[in-house]
């Protein structure tokens, strides 16, 4: 019995993205590159002191699905029916229809985050239970008049483990099903984690990525106390300014990126469109922001797949377009390649900071750049800070070397890098 770990390949996307719904469109968007960042339209944002996001147009999950399938919506937060919508949506850029996979083989390892509630389901029942003082809570009162006004399902929409869930029991997937809540790093966390599934032969398939929304009153509100996000309303399209100078703060995103994951023989058998393989993994923690976790990460994703610096085609930086954390990269990429740092790409101008679905996102646009030969560049990056010199892309170019790194961390710490390689039909 062969003791060689099974190949892992990229066969199909669930974008939704404030660029672009689907593969094609996404992908159309991010060459574009123009921002979706805008003020915010789905709620009234005027008393907060963020007022912009990367919105998805004009999302209503009931036109994405089909019919029979609409009734599961009613138990879904949004964050939740992207996902829902993302999953579906990567089985069919897959071909991967009913009865052409064993279902037993088919798993799913999603990325998730925190997920608010709507204000509707929550107001009533808090104004019942505070007191005359406008700020003291009555929590006696609490459990005897105000979570009976909750609504009965409240709990089921917003619970982070759902998106998978709700996406299994769709699909039949009755192979491994986890969901991985590390905020901005679950994405690529959960991708790490399908191909170890199928390295060790225990499915064929791994749905991989996740889904988040980070657009709503609650979650801004909280948001806005202890993260640095940013306050611009003028020119919001310019807002988020990733290695630049002018940066003006971490604008909040919102779509889901799902990878569909696959053992390289199964997807040769059926014939499917391989993206890129997935050929190295690392993970470390970088808790002081210094890079140095970082670079351990970039380190160890490059010795598991074997290559050097000279082999990279780009590299997809989480580029937050925030100063602390893009020095904190910028340093990471420093002591992991010194000055021979490749092309890096920042595309959070273009859609925000969408959470646990930014890893997903942008591993699928770093495998079709590979898989088309041409990488998007970065917006908004147009005064280079010279207290971090960073090799940023501005613009789409040709490239043709086999090798890519995305780069997941977040502010506290947790760090992850995915490389993949060019498909070449080997």
């Amino acid at each position: 019995m062969s003791t060689t770990p099974l190949r892992t390949v990229i066969t199909g996307f669930g974008l939704v993205t404030p660029v672009g719904m689907g593969r094609d469109a996404a992908w159309q968007g991010f060459l574009a590159g123009k921002s979706a960042v805008r003020r915010i339209e789905t709620f009234d944002a005027s008393g907060l002191e963020n007022q912009i996001a990367a919105e998805l147009p004009g999302f209503d999950a009931k036109t994405l699905v089909e019919k029979k399938d609409r009734k599961q919506l009613r138990t879904m937060g949004k964050a939740i029916q992207i996902g829902f919508v993302g999953g579906s949506m990567a089985l069919h850029d897959a071909k991967l229809t009913p009865g052409s996979f064993e279902p037993s083989r088919l798993g799913i390892s999603f990325g998730a985050g925190t997920i608010s509630s709507e204000l509707e389901e929550l107001v009533p029942g808090a104004l019942k239970t505070v007191l005359p003082d406008g700020k003291t809570v009555n929590m006696e009162t609490w459990g005897t008049e105000g979570m009976p006004m909750m609504p009965p399902l409240w709990l089921l929409k917003y619970l982070p483990n759902f998106a998978a869930a709700h996406v299994s029991i769709l699909n039949n997937a009755q192979g491994p099903s986890n969901s991985i809540t590390m905020t901005d790093v679950a994405g690529c966390l959960s991708i790490a984690e399908g191909r170890r599934i199928i390295q060790r032969g225990v499915a064929d398939i791994m749905l991989t990525g996740g889904s988040d929304s980070r657009v709503s009153i609650l979650s801004i509100a909280r948001m806005q106390m202890f993260a640095p996000l940013s306050k611009a309303t003028e020119n919001p399209e310019e807002a988020c300014r990733p290695f630049d100078t002018k940066t003006t703060g971490i604008v909040l995103g919102e779509g889901a990126g799902i990878v569909v994951l696959e053992e390289l023989e199964h997807a040769k058998k059926r014939g499917a469109t391989i993206y890129a393989e997935v050929v190295g993994c690392g993970d470390a923690c970088d808790y002081d922001l210094d890079g140095t976790g970082i670079a351990q990460a970039i380190q160890a994703a490059m010795k598991s797949a074997n290559i050097s610096v000279n082999d990279l085609d780009h590299v997809v930086a989480q580029g937050y377009g925030e100063v602390k954390l893009d020095k904190a990269e910028a340093q990471g990429l420093k002591l992991a390649f010194g000055a021979a740092c490749p092309p890096v790409v920042a595309i959070k101008g273009m859609i925000g900071n969408t959470g646990a679905a930014s890893g997903g996102i942008e591993t699928a646009l770093s495998s079709l750049a590979l898989y088309h030969g041409t990488v998007p560049g970065s917006i908004n990056h147009t005064n280079p800070n010279p207290a971090f010199p960073t090799p940023v892309l501005t613009k789409s170019q040709s490239r043709s070397k086999d090798y890519s790194l995305k780069i997941c961390f977040s502010d506290m710490g947790q760090c992850s890098v995915i490389a993949l390689k060019r498909w070449d039909n080997p």
